[in-house]
């Protein structure tokens, strides 16, 4: 019987902290098999499923690399090992495969001590809603066991950076190249550290490396998409004319420019979609509710429709597959462009960016031309156990009484994460001294 709610399933897989009732190697082993006995179901006749295993660089995923893998063996799966991959080249290498799932294990960008596992459909795309409420169910019967001649096996997929470097490489127009760009490359200690830089160098480009070295507790630590100093530091120092940060498990891109300047991902979806303008028409894009207001009003006024998902990639995703557009993203960088990949991928968005810098011979501030972002802030509050956000008095009423104070001019957006137990506090007016002061009431309404 098939789950109606979602126990264990996020809006990016299954996440949490190493050790807690979800990441640990009894749930994994559980997961596994759960999943095995879905994917067989599902499987055409002819031959033995096959499941593709990716992680990034944190310690535990030793731990739910191997438990994912007994679980999947003792459903009748065979398994293929990646190693150390970025989230998008499971994806992509699930597609191109023909394989029948890619599990990746990651949390993204969150710590070295949480950790999370997320699925793909044989297609590179999302596992479906339907499928992880049957996986979920699945979760709730015992582990079994094929009989011994039916047992998966498992062998390790030795060359898929390489497929993975040739994939992403090939999204750049075969008549350019880097060659005169100095680039740094921040691939915050995770999945992209031995992917990213051959990327670029093997393009043209001069590159220099922070964020490189992991060793399993470092991920994220001070560096890559959510921790933009480092970057921006270096590629000063070096006199670089691009940075490029990714996060953990490298699906998500911001940048920093050769003073310093930081772009968010509204900024380089903007980057993206006017160079596409530029090629032919664009059918539409689509952000979250995150997006600046003032990415909208500009695509208005490029006659290009624009749509709000709620936040999350794969709700940004699933507009674009609606509606049969190509490209969206969401302010954080996770950046889609369906006709290079199917899901998000950083290291190929920032080629989508480098290319339009080469083809038009302009640097990256001037490709941001009629985009004048709106002062935007966000702020994370710790959610306490138990507390319902949504029927809190002072925080309903200082929202009441931020939005009375915008008058129309700005927006206001709470939301409680869908990766950590924390609540999401936007506010974006025309004055950033208002920002900052409405932040700090709806803040200060929780404490």
């Amino acid at each position: 019987m098939m789950a109606g709610k979602r126990e264990y399933f996020g809006t990016d897989g299954i996440r949490g902290k190493v050790g807690s009732r979800v990441i640990n190697a009894e749930f994994a082993l559980r997961l596994g098999y759960a999943a095995g006995v879905v994917l067989t179901a599902d499987h055409r006749e002819g031959g033995r499923p096959i499941v593709l295993i990716g992680k990034d660089t944190r310690i535990s995923g030793y731990m739910l690399e191997s438990a994912l893998e007994a679980g999947l063996s003792a459903a009748g799966i065979d398994v293929l090992l990646a190693g150390p991959l970025p989230t998008p080249a499971i994806a992509y290498l699930t597609r191109a495969l023909r394989l029948a799932a890619g599990i990746v294990i990651s949390a993204s960008h969150n710590p070295y001590y949480d950790n999370g596992i997320k699925f793909f459909s044989s297609t590179g795309m999302k596992l479906p809603d339907e499928v992880e409420l049957r996986v979920e169910a699945a979760l709730g019967e015992p582990v079994g066991c094929v009989s011994s001649e039916k047992l998966g096996r498992a062998k390790r997929l030795n060359d898929a950076a390489g497929r993975y470097i040739e994939f992403c490489k090939s999204g750049f127009p075969s008549d350019l190249d880097l060659s005169g760009l100095k680039i740094v490359v921040d691939a915050a200690h995770g999945a992209a550290y031995h992917i990213a830089p051959s990327v670029f160098e093997e393009l043209g480009a001069t590159v220099t490396c922070i964020g490189c070295a992991p060793n399993g507790l470092n991920i994220n630590d001070g560096v890559g998409a959510t921790h933009l100093d480092a970057l921006a530091d270096a590629v000063v120092a070096q006199k670089a004319d691009l940075g490029i940060a990714l996060d953990g498990d490298a699906d998500r891109l911001l940048m920093v420019d050769a003073s310093g300047r930081r772009y968010n991902g509204d900024e380089l979806l903007y980057v993206i979609v006017a160079d596409r303008l530029r090629q032919g028409p664009v059918a539409g894009v689509a952000g979250t509710h995150m997006t600046n207001l003032a990415f909208e009003r500009r695509m208005h006024e490029l006659g290009i429709p624009f749509g709000r998902a709620e936040v999350g990639d794969r709700y940004v995703l699933a507009m674009l597959q609606n509606r049969g557009w190509l490209y969206g993203g969401e302010s954080s960088g996770h950046l889609i462009c369906l006709d290079r990949h199917t899901t998000g991928d950083g290291i190929v968005a920032a080629l989508q960016i480098l290319a339009a810098m080469q083809r038009q011979g302009r640097a990256l501030p001037e490709l941001l031309d009629g985009l004048h972002l709106l002062p935007q802030k966000l702020v994370n509050v710790p959610l306490e156990p138990g507390l319902n956000w949504r029927s809190h008095e002072g925080l309903a009423r200082a929202r009441q009484e931020v939005e009375q104070r915008l008058n129309g001019k700005g927006r206001v957006l709470i939301r409680a994460s869908g990766t950590e137990p924390k609540l999401r506090l936007m506010v974006e007016a025309v004055d950033e001294a208002v920002v900052d002061v409405c932040l700090d009431a709806l803040s200060a309404s929780l404490r």
